[in-house]
């Protein structure tokens, strides 16, 4: 039988941060897969862990043995309606980390846009075992010259970007080369909505990010 997910208060240099655990087990007739590892993923500046993709990510990975740790940064959780500095996000993300590493298991560090950036930006030095980032913001919509490809190109672990087709911060086809891979969800804008004249539905669309995922999730081991 599954474990229902519980949520755990953190307190951080940037205010009092929260993490919704969704441990990594089914409720399925088959024997639960034993955790291997911690996929830690916190929002965008513009919304929460009710995001499509971070929804359907924590749906589908607790199956595989993953458990799930979706991350409400201070300022999300003081109930503001605008992200602070980046260098705020770091001191928040920073804070959470030995929480997130206190089950013992390897911690990928993720996020969609503004978290994706965090993730990256932090990742060598809390030792984070990759990096997933969910529609990375590679620049401003209509700024291309503002690139951000500094902070994914230096991630210094396995990373993996999930990006929608038609995402105005960046189409996956703007992506400069480098040591990652990165997966296309097709006609997905910055939150992976797609149009109905796409033919594709957002269940399938989730399905692509959510394969996509899994498998690179089970390709690190």
């Amino acid at each position: 039988m599954s474990r229902q997910p519980r949520t755990q208060n953190v307190t951080t240099e940037a205010g009092e941060a929260r993490i919704t655990w969704v441990p990594a087990a089914t409720a399925t007739t088959a024997p639960a897969p034993a955790p291997r590892l911690v996929l830690a993923v916190s929002h965008g500046a513009g919304g929460g862990i009710e995001a499509r993709d971070l929804k359907a990510l924590a749906v589908a990975l607790p199956a595989h043995g993953v458990t799930v740790a979706l991350v409400e940064q201070p300022w999300r959780v003081a109930g503001k309606k605008v992200a602070p500095a980046p260098k705020t996000l770091d001191t928040g993300w920073r804070g959470l980390w030995p929480a997130l590493a206190a089950p013992g298991l390897p911690v990928v560090a993720g996020g969609r846009s503004a978290g994706a950036r965090v993730a990256c930006r932090t990742a060598t030095e809390l030792g984070a075992a990759a990096v997933l980032a969910l529609s990375f913001p590679l620049h401003p919509p209509g700024r291309p010259e503002k690139s951000r490809a500094e902070e994914l190109l230096g991630t210094g672990v396995p990373t993996l970007v999930v990006q929608g087709g038609n995402d105005p911060f960046g189409r996956p086809e703007e992506f400069p080369p480098g040591a990652y891979e990165l997966a296309q969800v097709p006609y997905g804008d910055h939150g992976f909505a797609v149009p109905k004249k796409s033919g594709l539905t957002e269940a399938q669309a989730m399905e692509v990010l959510t394969g996509a995922v899994t498998g690179w999730l089970t390709s690190l081991g």
